[in-house]
């Protein structure tokens, strides 16, 4: 071995078994790490006006399971994977959509729509643009069960927030080892209860367009058994004309270790809508002469949606030995929705204008992992799983009779079930060069039982069966113990979801002849970090084939068609940092920090082969796809001028995002600016935490969002002008 190669060992031995990697060689930087880490231990513990002068708790090293599926640093993930903490007391923001966290994260474009009847659009590296309702190509899921159904069609807005410790962003190839749609991998974590004794915490707020929140959550337990629990609503009037919403959430959590080196967790949530109004999207000269105004299709036909949603799982983690671990999960839930869209459906030939879904939902999987390691004592960690999902749709159509329901226009049962069986190895060959690996085989199924035949209605009934194989290849190099340099190779693919299959050519038959999306990624990066310092940036490049494009539109129903040569290629470039200010004197103030971070994508996302569009146009080669922007850049920066008190800017710039294939109307490009505020305190025992915001400071006019490919021209759903929130939370 050569000189230092044991000290080497020795460390990369402590990074792979998850203890934080320490540079041996730089007192200084020792040093540095003790001072944060013993001021983030205090700060919740010292009273006001205690000096804390110390890097944010974002710069240290991060857990992450997302890459390996794992435990391991952040830091040394082979992967381009972000971990966002987030703390439900201490964000200024009202944590009800994940745009609000997200922002941060190159290579995610996340845009509330300021429309709860349509959720978030989310997506990775392009990934997921093209989806005019829920989230499409990329994964969600939280705390290990997933989000996103069988189909590849997932919904963000369950996801529990108010009551989160971190969410986990993957992008790149490795997200292709969680199967069907891909593209992206996005994970929200909630908090284990207390071993300890019993905490609580409370929260309201309120701001501009009629905004108000209100929430609590109870936790308590000891160290074989610990639950939490936590309630809250939310509801606006909404910015612009009909887009009034309410939601209200409960979830619940046990955790409990009846033995040594067993681990059970159970899981509950409870979601519901009662009231999401939809505005529908806007043409250009709508939206310059009146943002805020609702098309008068909303109001005739009272476009939106009511959603109630219930689940529960379990997760089983077990340790067998020293070296082997196994974990199991089984869910289920129900799904309830019933949606008005913006027209009557009265055709004979058409799905109808009102949607009526019941749906049940689950799944269940088995995984083991060994670690290990090789006779030179380098680690070596082996990995494999069993993955089983289905849903099952009960899917009815109705006219709509200006926001009443009337006559049966589609009766059907839906299914899609996904199987799914992975191996993955995560291999130390030498003290500064680590390969992971892995494949994945899936099998999705799509069926349709219709119900509702008449001679304008054929039987639309039949099924398909989407298989594939995604390898995936990946490289790191430890060059220095603050710098990591990977690369990685990728194949994936992405089904068509049940409603894309649902109507074939012509408005006539089921088009379950769709191909699935099938691609190539690959990826190069770097990640530095040191004193308090991270640099992290990433060249990708993904080729699809058989995209998922609309073909024609009749009668509100859409057909879908392959289109081949798909380019999505970028750069992405991360950095966050703190720096220490002086050290206060307690009781007068506290010390100075400043944290910043920015977030820089490139993308560069074209059509590589013409194709014929829903209007019968022909898309040249090298347009655009549409709903991507060139750059996107997302800047914060914190300052705590004295201990309890932090002050907050944010900048957002997006350029140019287009809205159709053709590529002939777009959005313009903007930039916005955000100011926040938040006061710590105490009152006996209780913390108390007081935030404000101003979004949008400057009252720009901008495209928060586009519909893309919308079939009436109605591209554009404005975003909201200057508005404001302020909020008071409390923990005990």
């Amino acid at each position: 071995m050569k000189p230092g190669g044991r000290q080497i060992l020795a460390v990369r031995q402590q990074r792979r078994s998850g203890i934080p990697r320490i540079p041996f060689a730089n007192r200084s930087a020792l040093a540095f790490a003790a001072l944060v880490l013993a001021s983030a231990g205090a700060r919740a513990a010292d009273p006001p006006g205690t000096a804390v002068a110390a890097a944010t708790a974002e710069t240290l090293p991060d857990v992450v399971v997302s890459a390996t599926r794992s435990e391991q640093r952040r830091f040394d993930a082979p992967a381009a994977v972000d971990s966002v903490p987030v703390d439900p007391l201490r964000s200024a923001t009202p944590l009800v959509n994940l745009s609000e966290v997200l922002a941060g994260v190159p290579g995610v474009a996340v845009r509330d729509r300021q429309n709860y009847s349509q959720d978030l659009q989310l997506a990775v590296r392009g990934f997921g643009t093209r989806s005019t309702f829920g989230v499409r190509g990329v994964r969600l899921y939280v705390d290990g069960i997933p989000a996103t159904m069988p189909d590849g069609q997932g919904q963000a807005s369950t996801a529990d927030l108010a009551n989160a410790s971190r969410v986990e962003v993957l992008r790149g190839p490795f997200a292709q080892m969680y199967g069907n749609a891909s593209g992206g991998v996005v994970q929200v974590f909630t908090p284990d209860p207390p071993k300890d004794g019993f905490s609580g915490r409370a929260s309201t707020g309120f701001g501009s367009d009629g905004q108000w929140q209100a929430g609590i959550a109870l936790a308590g337990g000891n160290d074989r058994l610990g639950g939490s629990l936590d309630a809250w609503t939310y509801q606006t009037d909404g910015y612009r004309d009909h887009s009034a919403a309410r939601r209200y959430q409960l979830n619940a959590k046990v955790v409990a270790q009846p033995a040594s080196g067993t681990r059970v967790t159970g899981q509950f949530n409870y979601f519901n809508q009662p009231l999401a109004q939809d505005p529908l999207g806007l043409t250009r000269a709508q939206a310059d002469a009146n943002p805020r105004q609702a098309v008068s299709a909303a109001t005739q036909f009272d476009t939106g949606k009511n959603v109630e949603q219930t689940q529960a799982g379990v997760v089983v983690d077990h340790q067998l030995t020293g070296t082997d671990s196994v974990s199991a999960r089984l869910y289920g839930g129900t799904r309830n929705l019933y949606q008005r869209l913006g027209f009557s459906g009265a055709a004979p030939n058409s799905a109808g204008g009102i949607v009526d879904l019941d749906r049940t939902y689950g799944g269940a999987a088995l995984s083991w992992s060994r670690r290990t390691a090789t006779a030179a004592g380098l680690p070596l960690l082996w990995s494999a799983g069993l993955e089983a999902n289905g849903m099952r749709d009960g899917r009815n159509g109705y006219v709509n009779q200006n926001g009443t329901q009337g006559a049966l226009r589609r009766d059907e049962t839906n299914t899609a079930t996904d199987l799914g069986a992975f191996a993955q190895f995560d291999w130390t060959f030498h003290p500064a060069w680590q390969l992971v690996g892995g494949v994945r085989a899936s099998r999705v199924r799509l069926g349709i039982d219709d119900h509702f035949i008449n001679a304008a209605s054929p039987d639309d009934s039949g099924s398909a069966t989407y298989s594939n194989v995604s390898p995936v290849l990946g490289v790191v190099w430890h060059a220095l113990d603050s710098l990591n340099v990977y690369a990685n190779l990728g194949r994936g693919f992405e089904t068509p979801t049940l409603t894309e299959v649902a109507y074939g050519p012509g408005g006539v038959g089921s088009n379950l002849g769709l191909q699935a999306s099938t691609s190539r990624q690959g990826e190069i990066g770097i990640k530095w970090q040191a004193a308090g310092q991270r640099l992290e940036a990433a060249l990708f490049d993904a080729d699809s084939h058989d995209e998922v494009v609309p073909q024609s539109n009749n009668a509100g129903r859409t057909v879908y068609q392959n289109v081949s040569g798909v380019h999505r290629r970028g750069f992405e470039l991360g950095w966050r940092g703190g720096f220490l200010g002086e050290v206060g004197t307690p009781g007068k103030g506290g010390g100075s920090r400043i944290e910043a971070g920015l977030a820089y994508t490139w993308l560069d996302a074209y059509f590589g082969d013409s194709f014929v569009n829903a209007q019968g146009q022909t898309v040249a080669a090298g347009k655009r796809l549409p709903g991507t922007a060139r750059h996107s850049l997302g800047a914060d920066l914190s300052w705590r001028p004295a201990a309890p008190l932090t002050l907050g800017a944010e900048m957002r710039v997006d350029s140019r995002v287009y809205a159709d294939d053709l590529n002939t109307q777009a959005a313009p490009g903007y930039a916005v600016f955000n100011l926040r505020a938040g006061y710590e305190f105490r009152i006996g025992p209780t913390r108390l935490y007081v935030f404000g915001r101003i979004d949008n400071l400057t009252d720009r006019r901008y495209i928060g969002s586009v519909i893309v490919n919308e079939a009436n021209g109605r591209y554009f759903e404005p975003a909201p002008g200057r508005r404001f929130f302020l909020g008071l939370r409390a923990a005990l």
